[in-house]
């Protein structure tokens, strides 16, 4: 941390600060929190689910939407902080608000957490876009490996702590209910958030802008349709965006498949709770490997490591029988799950021309989010056909073949036009 500027360590930290949303709110604590409130107000198992489904892709669906225009009218100058500070307040105030919201107002509690995911998802869009402005091309690597890295170090303090007050709830060691304790992680959380934004919001700037025009909006717009207009003088980008589709799309449904999959293999909840610290814990130092060999062996070159990395990973699914194999194979995804997130989204911020890096970050966005549809679809449509999970995470190896082939076509050099050729 020591060598890193002010503005390179703030930027850091806010990974480490929202890394406590990702773990506690979207994987580990709420949704089994609403799953028992909704349980407990008489829906079905499978009613509580599907609504649960309806409010992510719902939530997730209108923020990646909105991403690119949203980032083109952000281009702008000042209006970058502006987004960001926006989204982070609403993510904030939304997550106390689950915190407070009793636990029998169970579509509250989803409506609340829907605000959530578009805070969430929002902030992140102008946090990626902001490494441009914090650091030189040469250090995006390490910069970008080294926020993954804070933020699976980061996500385990806060993970711990809410851990540890269910199961103090639950056995009685402190005067809480579970539905109490539940809360109050939900509270840890957005202190956690908030606290180690404040950096981010003190010391980032926006460095690369377009100047203020007297109507940003339809401006914006106007970009935005400019911008697909001469689509084909970004290919190099599009052409990594597609892979990037494929790829990550197998990165995320192994993530979010993960406890599923663990669980049909018979594997304890307890068990998978501390696969999943373990796995917060072995990531991080691979991230900032993967960074530093990326600024020896390019970027590109990492990212087809972590790829290939995965394609051992599903062969590997496929002969899974025990726990001993199961913490073999969440261990092989810590060592590359962090890298080739950390290397696409500094390789990405390399090819954007840096005055309109917002409204391509919203494209990144896009991308990213509608990659969480393929891969859990391969997946159960292949297990639901064979009767067997281990072919279902097998069938991802086609997701990181095509992607890889895809990053393999695209050029080495880039010969995208400066900006103020693409508004004219």
């Amino acid at each position: 941390m020591s060598a890193m500027t002010k503005q390179e360590k703030s930027w850091v930290f806010y990974d480490w600060a929202n890394s406590a949303y990702s773990i506690l709110i979207t994987t580990a604590i709420f949704p089994l929190y609403f799953k028992a409130a909704a349980n407990g107000a008489g829906l079905a198992a499978s009613t509580s689910t599907a609504y649960w489904g309806y409010a992510n892709s719902f939530a997730t669906l209108l923020i990646s939407l909105c991403a690119p225009i949203l980032g083109s009218i952000a281009d702008f100058k000042d209006f970058k902080k502006r987004f960001f500070t926006f989204f982070f307040a609403l993510g904030i105030i939304f997550t106390l608000l689950l915190a407070v919201v009793p636990s029998r107002e169970w579509l509250i509690l989803l409506i609340c957490y829907m605000v959530t995911v578009i805070g969430f998802g929002g902030t992140n869009i102008f946090y990626d876009a902001f490494l441009v402005d914090v650091t030189s091309e040469d250090r995006m690597n390490q910069i970008s490996s080294k926020g993954y890295a804070m933020g699976y170090i980061g996500s385990t303090i806060p993970f711990i702590m809410g851990i540890a007050l269910i199961i103090m709830s639950q056995q009685g060691v402190i005067p809480l209910s579970v539905t109490v304790a539940s809360q109050a992680a939900f509270a840890i959380t957005a202190l956690w958030w908030g606290v180690f934004t404040i950096p981010m919001l003190k010391n980032v700037k926006q460095v690369y802008y377009k100047d203020r025009v007297p109507n940003p909006v339809i401006n914006g717009f106007r970009q935005l349709f400019l911008t697909f207009k001469k689509i084909r003088l970004y290919r190099p980008l599009f052409l990594f965006l597609f892979a990037y589709f494929f790829y990550i799309d197998g990165v995320n449904t192994i993530i979010t498949m993960s406890t599923a999959y663990g669980s049909d293999l018979g594997i304890t909840s307890t068990n998978l709770l501390i696969i999943l610290f373990a796995t917060q814990v072995v990531a991080a130092p691979f991230a900032i490997l993967y960074g530093k060999l990326a600024d020896r062996f390019k970027g590109k070159t990492m990212l087809l490591v972590g790829i290939f990395v995965y394609v051992v990973i599903c062969i590997y699914a496929y002969f899974l029988k025990t726990t001993l194999d199961f913490w073999i194979l969440a261990m092989l995804v810590a060592s590359s799950q962090g890298g080739i997130q950390a290397l696409s989204r500094s390789y990405f911020a390399k090819l954007v021309p840096k005055e309109s890096v917002n409204e391509f970050f919203g494209f990144y966005s896009i991308f990213y989010k509608f990659a969480a549809i393929l891969g859990p679809f391969l997946v159960g449509l292949t297990a639901q056909l064979t009767g067997n999970t281990n072919s279902g995470v097998f069938s991802l190896i086609v997701l990181f073949i095509i992607g890889g082939i895809l990053l393999i076509r695209v050029p080495e050099t880039d010969p995208i036009p400066k900006s103020n050729t693409l508004s004219q």
